[in-house]
Order: structure tokens, then C-alpha cells, then sequence
């Protein structure tokens, strides 16, 4: 596992643009965007403060649940992040979790400007019920997914490799498509390889060295 990294700097220019409780109150639907999904407590917003090389564009919070909203933040006019609602763990009403899985829902259903999808799991216990919903959501889609197992400093170098290793096997026997990696946001591991795929899916690759 190399944690050598050289950072692009495109994205510390990200700055937040909106918060939107539904999809009537969404940015115009033009240019590029990748989102960011994943259980509320599965360090979602530390990951996207450190692809950026930001301590507090995305609001990070002990208290897991508190993305309730779906939240953009423009890198240049182009092109976007999306920290979209966190599912599976929040304790709040069915009612408003409902809600927010309704704008979930429709953001990624009907959301044309969406290139690609950043799943965030825990690496000490991926492939939980949601996020396996999030991979066949995707693929029923033919949306390209991009795995971040987090808080992989958590593990010893053998689990975390083992964990890797089981989330391959599981997508291959389900036979779902999607690329994945080891990411740290407390030791910044994995940032280049993150950053390459954002490059990757916004085109980046094309106009920058």
C-alpha cells in the first residue's frame, strides 16, 4: 500500500455552493458532477475535506445523520461535488429519513449532469444492505462507481488488504461493476488514487498534465 501522493490542486479551489432539501431547489442541471454517498457514519464529508485539502468545506460532525441535505460545492463553473443525504444510521423520525431518501432517489434517478458515483464504506464493515442498494441503484443506471473503503487506518495492513479483498469478491460474484480503493482521511492515504478518478470522470485528464 503506497502512501506516496502527489496532490492536484484543482480541487482546494472547491467552495460550497448550495444546499438543497430537493431537486426543485438543485443547481441547473449543466456542466459535470460527481456525487458521494454512503452510511452517515462512514466518514463521507472527511473524505471530501481531504480530496480537497479542506478541514471544513463539508460539514463533519460526531453525530452521524446530520447530512440532511443534498450539498454542492463548485470547483470551477463547470464542474461540481455532491455530498448527497448520509442513509442507514441517523436517529430522526421515519418520516424525515423517508424524505431524505426520497431526495436521494430522485437526485440520482433523474440528475442527467451526474458522471459518476464515490460510494464510501467503513472498511471495517463494507457491503452493508444500503450500500449494496447503492451499487444496483447504480448499475440499473449504468452509473460508474468508485469505492472508498474508509478508516482504513483503523485496520492492520493484513485486514485492510483482506477487507479489500472481500469486497472484490463479493462485486465479482454479484457481478456488479465498480472499481474500489483503500482511502484514509486521518493518515490522507489513497488521496492520488481518489483524485485520478475525479479527473476521470470530469475529463480533467485531457486538459491537464
Amino acid at each position: 500500500m503506497s502512501h506516496t501522493h502527489i496532490l492536484s490542486p484543482i480541487y482546494q479551489q472547491a467552495q460550497f455552493l448550495t444546499s438543497a432539501a430537493n431537486l426543485t431547489q438543485t443547481p441547473p442541471d449543466s456542466g459535470c458532477e460527481i456525487a458521494f454517498a454512503g452510511r452517515s457514519n462512514a466518514g463521507k464529508s472527511s473524505a471530501i475535506n481531504t480530496l480537497c485539502q479542506q478541514k471544513k468545506l463539508a460539514r463533519t460532525s460526531r453525530t452521524p445523520g446530520r447530512t440532511q441535505l443534498l450539498n454542492f460545492f463548485r470547483i470551477d463553473a463547470e464542474h461540481r461535488l455532491v455530498d448527497l443525504p448520509g442513509y442507514g444510521y441517523a436517529r430522526v423520525a421515519a418520516s424525515v429519513r423517508q424524505q431524505w431518501q426520497q431526495s436521494l432517489a430522485d437526485y440520482l434517478e433523474q440528475r442527467r449532469c451526474l458522471r459518476g458515483l464515490m460510494l464510501i464504506m467503513d472498511a471495517r464493515h463494507p457491503l452493508k444492505a444500503y450500500d449494496r442498494q447503492m451499487l444496483n441503484w447504480a448499475s440499473t443506471m449504468s452509473l460508474p462507481v468508485h469505492i472508498l473503503l474508509t478508516k482504513a487506518d483503523k485496520l492492520s495492513r493484513a485486514a485492510t488488504e483482506f477487507s479489500l479483498q472481500q469486497v472484490q469478491d463479493s462485486l465479482l460474484a454479484d457481478q456488479v461493476t465498480a472499481s474500489l480503493q483503500i482511502f484514509s482521511s486521518h493518515k490522507h492515504w489513497g488521496i492520488t488514487e481518489a483524485q485520478a478518478k475525479l479527473d476521470q470522470w470530469f475529463g480533467f485528464n485531457s486538459v491537464r498534465p
